[in-house]
């Protein structure tokens, strides 16, 4: 092989692993997180049948999408690179605007006090408008058009995205609080973004010594052979 042709084979075989690796971390993170999400919604808005179903859908996506990725890995017969907290977007948000982790937060507190759920609304719906402009920034990307597999798996994520943001602007909206984001908020989403795109992700590229996952992130929710539902087709 040309040494160019496998140089640049090589980029693009590792810049697709560490990029689905964050993402499988992401999206896992992201149901798991809409878990907490829902118990908050169901006690704060018990009558909004509507809010409540747009939330759990959003949840199912999160889940199917990280079964997408599981699904493309699998097919490569490899496992994820081993990502952590440092690496997701919503953790840091959260942190940031909260002051204490996902796992943290005190759900309880958040139900009573409709500043803090007004402020936990606005944090995931910023996070999903990133999310929903870097997906489209990625289907540009030729690394992402020359894998069909992930390919579809983005043109799925990009379709879904608008239902993961569109609900809780209409929320905030129809309950009169605000929609639009603060400074502060919007300065720590453009922050966590850059520093995850210039710092984190070039970091794990080069790391040649980063492990892989020895089970996947679900395996814990379905018992030790981490089973759980069908794998999404590519």
């Amino acid at each position: 092989m040309n040494p160019g042709h496998f140089l640049a084979s090589a980029f693009r075989a590792r810049f697709l692993d560490v990029l689905a690796s964050i993402y499988i971390y992401n999206e896992h993170r992201g149901y798991t997180s809409l878990d907490r999400v829902l118990e908050a919604v169901r006690a704060r808005c018990p009558d909004d049948a509507e809010f409540i179903a747009e939330v759990e859908k959003h949840r199912s996506d999160e889940e199917k999408h990280y079964r997408m990725f599981k699904r493309w890995f699998e097919l490569r017969g490899t496992m994820p690179l081993e990502v952590d907290r440092t690496c997701g977007h919503i953790d840091h948000f959260i942190e940031t605007v909260f002051g204490c982790t996902i796992d943290e937060l005190d759900t309880a507190k958040i139900v009573v006090d409709g500043d803090q759920f007004e402020k936990l609304c606005r944090v995931i719906m910023i996070t999903e408008q990133r999310g929903m402009r870097q997906v489209e920034i990625l289907l540009e990307n030729a690394h992402i058009r020359s894998d069909k597999a992930l390919t579809r798996i983005f043109q799925v994520v990009e379709k879904d995205e608008p239902d993961h943001w569109m609900p809780y602007d209409r929320w905030l909206r129809a309950n009169g609080r605000r929609p639009k984001p603060r400074w502060r908020e919007l300065w720590a989403d453009y922050w966590i973004h850059k520093s995850l795109m210039l710092v984190k992700l070039p970091a794990i590229f080069i790391d040649r010594n980063r492990r892989r996952l020895t089970a996947w992130p679900d395996a814990a929710e379905h018992g030790p052979a981490g089973g759980g539902a069908t794998p999404a087709p590519l």
